[in-house]
């Protein structure tokens, strides 16, 4: 199997950290999938989110230097991927990692091999967990749903997690297995 990157993207909410958390853990065994940290500049909940966290000085130091393969701002904080997943991909591992919608052209230009997985929720669901995480206003939690992102990803692989934590997973699962069956 040739390596790819699996670009995990969503709005605000869709529960993509829970989805990956969940796929980590039930493909640990599986050397064909790699989960790697991603770099951010806010401190990370730990029972929510996987992430190095850095201030924002020091993420624009790492940017510079090419510590990222990928990095995006949003909602006024920095993200980045690890510039090691490109040896993860050329190795023939399946990268999984939480990304953004905004980047995901951008992706593919720089790792041919990026496939998108969309990850979906209701907009109730949304704004309840939206509101369970207690890191934003409800005027922020607002403004996060109001926020479109044109849909350029007609060809994403879709998951809607809408519904219990059981489901969710089994359609990330069934979609990374799909996708690597390419």
């Amino acid at each position: 199997m040739a390596g790819a990157l699996v670009l995990v993207v969503g709005p605000s909410g869709a529960g993509k950290d829970t989805l990956i958390n969940a796929a980590r853990s039930e493909l640990a065994a599986d050397p064909r999938f790699a989960f790697p940290r991603r770099t951010v500049t806010r401190d990370a909940v730990a029972a929510l989110e996987d992430h190095d966290s850095v201030t924002p000085e020091a993420f624009d130091r790492m940017e510079r230097e090419g510590a990222f393969a990928l990095s995006w701002r949003a909602h006024g904080l920095g993200y980045g991927i690890p510039h090691a997943i490109l040896q993860s991909i050329a190795a023939g591992r399946v990268v999984v990692v939480n990304g953004s919608r905004t980047v995901a052209e951008t992706a593919r230009r720089i790792i041919p091999q990026t496939r998108v997985l969309l990850v979906e929720a209701t907009p109730a669901v949304r704004a309840a967990r939206l509101g369970g995480r207690g890191r934003e206003t409800a005027e922020d939690i607002a403004r996060r749903l109001e926020r479109e992102v044109p849909d350029r990803l007609s060809d994403a692989v879709r998951v809607d997690n809408s519904g219990s934590l059981e489901s969710g997973t089994a359609a990330f699962l069934r979609a990374l297995r799909t996708i690597t069956a390419e």
